[in-house]
């Protein structure tokens, strides 16, 4: 057993003594809830208005500290080392729990070990675009007209071993197309580069396309995942051109193990309450995020999810040859 699991393992331990009335009276002092991504990220927004309503729900002050930064690792790991004693938490990146360990030789944590479920809490959308140039608005179009002349049209990715990336390499595998990924370090490159023509072709969340969408400067042929999204119903899933292309981004909180399962029961009931609110229905969307999210905001529905998408993903990863650096 390690140092950190053994401390873990103690400290449920004697916070169990107090149990249930611990877990009752829980919160007593401020709850910090850990982001990996800047603050103003449409991410981190949404983890606001949840934890706004959470702290108003459990009468505490839930605190939102963002620590973005390496691919995730900067403030998954802060609460990889973090007391379980039910006051840090966090909301955690699909790519942080599932991608990162097919990609990294060695990790600061381990996202089954070092963590709880506590409750799905969004998924993310992601929009394949073209500029309205390319002689294409169907996806089996784009195809087509990629293989008239291999390798001449360039997909901006966030990164190949980010979300928009496996998704642009899963569709040359499964589609037998060259499309030549360029990574760019910040989406407002991106985009302004496919919107002068430079670049053909993207792969961008949903709170980044829709308002180029709306203004007619980038033209939507799909969405990843197997459903389309209800902000752009119109639009077919990338699933239905392309059956095994279904890879999507989404968030999870998480506690670190050893916090006493009554108050992670706790908290995910609030979370449920929280994102079936009209509230956050209404504004997840405008935020490019499905918060439709069923058994999975149980902290069991969360570990079933977890472990499908850790396997399916490095199923994917595995397939496309991407190797741990």
């Amino acid at each position: 057993m390690t140092r950190r699991s053994y401390l873990a393992l103690l400290t449920s331990a004697v916070l169990g003594l107090a149990t249930p009335s611990h877990a009752e009276s829980w919160p007593t002092r401020p709850v910090t809830v850990v982001v990996s991504q800047a603050a103003g990220n449409s991410p981190d927004v949404l983890c606001r208005i949840i934890v706004d309503k959470l702290g108003k729900a459990l009468g505490q002050q839930f605190v939102v500290e963002n620590k973005p930064g390496a691919a995730n690792l900067v403030g998954t790991q802060t609460v990889a080392r973090a007391a379980p004693d039910g006051y840090t938490f966090l909301f955690a990146t699909s790519a942080a729990l599932v991608t990162n360990p097919y990609t990294f030789k060695k990790l600061p944590y381990d996202p089954i070990k070092d963590f709880v479920p506590v409750a799905m809490v969004a998924r993310s959308n992601h929009v394949l675009l073209v500029n309205p140039e390319v002689k294409a608005t169907t996806l089996p179009e784009l195809i087509a007209l990629e293989k008239l002349a291999p390798g001449s049209l360039s997909l901006a990715v966030d990164g190949p071993r980010n979300i928009s990336g496996l998704i642009a390499q899963s569709i040359n595998k499964q589609a037998g197309t060259n499309f030549v990924l360029v990574p760019y370090n910040t989406t407002t490159n991106a985009v302004q580069d496919i919107i002068t023509g430079r670049i053909q072709v993207t792969i961008q969340s949903a709170s980044v396309a829709e308002p180029f969408i709306a203004a007619n400067t980038l033209r939507p042929l799909a969405v990843a995942g197997s459903t389309r999204v209800a902000s752009l119903p119109d639009v077919p899933a990338i699933s239905e051109t392309l059956k095994s292309v279904d890879l999507q981004g989404w968030f999870m909180l998480m506690a670190p193990v050893g916090t006493p399962p009554e108050i992670v029961q706790k908290l995910s009931a609030e979370v449920a309450r929280a994102i079936s609110s009209p509230e956050v229905r209404e504004r997840a969307p405008t935020l490019g995020f499905d918060v439709r999210i069923g058994d999975a905001v149980t902290p069991a529905g969360a570990k079933q999810f977890l472990d499908t998408e850790l396997a399916a993903t490095g199923k994917v990863i595995q397939g496309l040859g991407i190797q741990p650096e």
